[in-house]
């Protein structure tokens, strides 16, 4: 360890959400003199719009259902899960006075419905742990041994603004600087410029949890459409990529919607690499074709001489009426009684495969979530400490871990935030009683 230059801390923490909040207290706790720095004016800003406001922390699946929700890389996260998980997460804020409850699908909320009061008693926690919070802070780039002279620190940060030109030292540097979703919070990016600059590898990033946009001018004649209890597959080309059962919305350009949303991480790198990509809506999905003809069949005898669009009412909203009947080429004033088999055959394929073209998506402004980021084959699964970079460890959105809505990427950065701080503390600690016994650098 530095000398006690009051500029030298055993662990740096580099932003100041979820995942830095849960890092900086791990770590203050564990005996290190921790430093948080803060880019934003207050910390937790991306965490207090979570969830709608209402903070999503979490979800009560089972550790393997919640690691299918990340798709190839959740493996990365098995270990840290095993270490600290959703009942570990709910114990420790309820510790902190945070009273939580479950609903349905398994999201965990505080029983506030507000993410506020996470954000203010995790703030209380870290101050409380005697962590230094400095907020306006910007992180320039890490410093290192042979880079610059640091001392005898591992490692250090240049910092922007006011502090600009008084850097901060220490044996560990933990990056937790969010993704590139939602940067008016804070989260511009910056955390994958500072690995990159010290010899890590980014993964391309791209926005997830987005909604997409669409072709033509279905979307925008159904705005505001909520569409419940439908199954969307989306395909490109003959291959299916994935299927949701669940609710989607319509919107001036496109769709979004929880299913739209959890679906649109592999949409975003179909549509990245060239391919086209329909999305199909089964509006019937409790029906298979079988008893969905004999549902038609039953409804088309029983409206007699009303028309087709009488009849549609029972089916759909009245928004999607409209639609159906131009996707048919069924005239709406046609007496039900009239309708022919082969119109049948329209109508029932139809209601299972109504289908748009996925386009684009939108930016990362509108994006929960990155994907991308740290590739975590650069990264220790049981420390979050880089394997390049002695004393840099990662926690959060930064990494190459993303997941579908539900609790899961909440977790995630609590998660590797507990870890992270916890063996970025014990390594410090040990190094300095190592030195202490030596007398010297080990």
């Amino acid at each position: 360890m530095a000398g006690e230059r009051g500029s030298t801390y055993h662990v740096i923490v580099v932003g100041a959400g979820a995942a830095g909040l849960m890092a900086a207290g791990q770590a203050a706790q564990a005996g290190a003199r921790t430093l948080l720095l803060e880019r934003m004016d207050r910390p937790g800003r991306k965490l207090r719009i979570s969830g709608k406001g209402r903070g999503n922390l979490t979800n009560t699946d089972p550790i393997p259902a919640f690691i299918a929700h990340f798709g190839a890389n959740g493996r990365f996260l098995r270990n840290a899960f095993a270490r600290f998980f959703s009942d570990d997460l709910v114990a420790f804020l309820g510790g902190l006075g945070v009273r939580t409850a479950s609903e349905r699908g398994g999201r965990v909320f505080p029983r506030s419905d507000s993410a506020q009061d996470v954000v203010d008693a995790l703030v209380d926690w870290v101050q409380r742990a005697g962590v230094t919070l400095r907020t306006g802070v910007r992180v320039a780039r890490l410093l290192r041994q042979g880079d610059v002279d640091i001392g005898d620190a591992d490692i250090g940060v240049a910092v922007h603004g006011e502090h600009e030109g008084a850097p901060f030292y220490g044996d560990a540097v933990i990056l937790a600087t969010g993704g590139a979703s939602y940067p008016a919070t804070g989260s511009s990016g910056d955390g994958y410029n500072l690995a990159r600059a010290v010899g890590h590898t980014i993964v391309p990033i791209r926005p997830a949890l987005v909604p997409l946009e669409t072709a033509g001018d279905v979307a925008p004649r159904l705005e505001g459409l909520s569409l419940r209890n439908v199954r969307l597959t989306i395909r490109a080309g003959s291959e299916v990529l994935d299927e949701a059962f669940g609710e989607m919305l319509f919107t001036a350009s496109g769709v979004s919607g929880p299913i739209v949303l959890s679906l649109s991480r592999q949409v975003v790198d179909a549509l990245r690499a060239g391919r086209r990509v329909v999305l199909s809506v089964d509006l019937k999905p409790a029906l298979d074709e079988a008893k969905l003809d004999a549902r038609l069949l039953r409804d088309l005898d029983q409206y007699g001489k009303r028309h087709v669009q009488t009849l549609l009412k029972g089916l759909l909203p009245g928004k999607l009426i409209p639609i159906c009947v131009e996707q048919t080429g069924i005239p709406a004033h046609q007496e039900a009684n009239q309708v022919t088999v082969e119109q049948r055959d329209r109508l029932r394929a139809w209601l299972k495969n109504f289908t748009l073209e996925a386009t684009g998506y939108q930016g990362f402004e509108r994006a929960i979530v990155t994907a991308g980021g740290v590739d975590t084959r650069e990264i220790d699964p049981r420390t979050m400490a880089s394997r390049l970079v002695r004393g840099l460890y990662f926690a959060g959105e930064v990494i190459d871990v993303d997941a579908d809505t539900g609790g899961y990427n909440l977790q995630a950065a609590f998660t590797t935030g507990y870890v992270a701080g916890r063996a970025a503390a014990e390594a410090a600690l040990a190094e300095e009683a190592d030195v202490a016994l030596h007398g010297g650098a080990p």
